[in-house]
């Protein structure tokens, strides 16, 4: 027993040693595989939104290494040089990820994504002509562009404007005029008004009108015509008119309120009358006394026979002529009229208790004249005229005419 426990102990120990001899070759052969597979990988820098990041890799492509290193790139993303290019030695990458920009132009919203670094270069992708003198845009232009931001564009346009006697051309971006007044510190006082109305949108080529309106009063001094009063006086002949009372204007003040706009007139409203001064009535006497009464003759003075006038109570009669020097006749009317001295005077021989003496009338076919005679023969509805000769007489003969009593 002792002679094979000798034998083993030098068996054993080779075999240990030769295990030790395997593993290490196979450390050191994956060493040496590490070593030359760590030396085979590319080196990429990779600068996204400014900051560098450096990594070695294996990958052929830079769409393997974006999702080696579990990087997602979105469809708007810049990426340079592209996903399909391959990885060859040392690789520089530009990767500038898109932002979600809220635009709104003219009103208008919708969402861009964009790698733009600032707002300039956001509408130069979006193609906007954007004159920087008129044009409305906010965010400026030189505002960093950051995630989920705004930015609002509104293209200016010309409106003219008329106010205060004065035209102008304006470019604004006002959606509306209220907006575009306030914006061009026009102010509107309590009356005033706009064309087109302020809630009014506006768009290209509008015209707007501010018109000044203002109320005033007027004060308008006016005369007030005078009347005329008649009045009977017995101690007048018949006929005879006196003035008592000469007639006097009076004054009034009246109170219009006068509507301008622009300085000019469109409305006026009498609101108030106001006396200055009373007017004063003339005051006329008429004469009611009548005639002395001497004989059968004509009287009353001198007429044109045309038409009747109008009004008074008229009267169908039998007219006949006479003259101042008729057979029995002393030419002294009964009321005392001389027709000897006033052959041309028209002057009517009446029944008193038809028409009154003194009564003025008018005969159709002989003019006015003053009912001044009575006559023997004169009865009822039947009158004498007198006229100058006897040969008018004898041409007026009888005839039936109407009388109009004109007091």
């Amino acid at each position: 027993m002792e002679t094979n426990r000798s034998q083993l102990l030098p068996a054993i120990s080779f075999r240990k040693k030769l295990v030790i001899s395997v593993i290490s070759l196979i450390l050191f052969g994956g060493v040496i595989t590490y070593a030359v597979y760590e030396a085979t990988k590319a080196t990429v820098t990779i600068s996204m939104d400014g900051e560098e990041v450096t990594v070695q890799t294996h990958a052929s492509t830079v769409a393997e290494l974006m999702k080696e290193q579990e990087w997602e790139v979105q469809e708007y993303d810049f990426i340079d040089p592209g996903l399909d290019t391959e990885i060859k030695g040392n690789l520089t990458i530009t990767w500038d990820q898109a932002k979600k920009v809220f635009v709104t132009i003219q009103g208008h919203e919708e969402p861009v994504w964009t790698t733009a670094d600032d707002v300039e270069q956001l509408i130069q992708e979006l193609n906007i002509d954007f004159k920087e003198e008129h044009d409305l845009i906010a965010p400026a232009l030189n505002e960093e562009i950051t995630d989920r931001m705004n930015l609002i564009y509104e293209s200016a346009f010309q409106v003219e404007l008329t106010s205060d006697g004065e035209q102008h051309e304006l470019w604004t971006t006002s959606t509306t005029v209220a907006d575009f007044l306030e914006r061009e510190s026009v102010t509107l006082g309590e009356l005033d008004r706009v064309e087109p109305g302020i809630d009014t949108r506006l768009d290209r080529e509008s015209e707007i009108q501010v018109i000044r309106v203002e109320k005033v009063t007027d004060v308008v001094e006016e005369s007030v015509a005078f009347g005329t009063v008649t009045r009977k006086d017995n101690s007048l002949r018949s006929g005879k008119e006196e003035v008592v009372q000469a007639g006097e204007e009076g004054t009034v003040n009246k109170h219009y309120e006068v509507v301008l706009e622009d300085g000019k007139e469109v409305s006026r409203e009498l609101v108030k009358t106001e006396t200055v001064k009373e007017s004063t009535d003339r005051i006329v006497a008429v004469g009611t006394q009548p005639a002395p009464t001497v004989s059968r003759g004509s009287s009353s003075s001198s007429s044109s026979s045309g038409s009747a006038p109008s009004g008074g109570r008229t009267l169908t009669v039998t007219a006949t002529a006479y003259t101042a020097g008729c057979s029995g006749c002393s030419g002294i009317t009964a009321t005392g009229i001389n027709l000897n001295n006033n052959r041309n005077m028209k002057v009517i021989a009446v029944d008193p208790s038809v028409i009154p003496l003194g009564t003025r009338v008018h005969v159709e076919g002989y003019g006015n004249a003053i009912a001044g005679d009575t006559g023997g023969a004169i009865k009822g509805n039947k009158i004498d005229v007198h006229v100058p000769t006897k040969s008018e007489a004898f041409r007026w003969g009888s005839r039936t005419v109407k009388v109009t009593i004109l007091d």
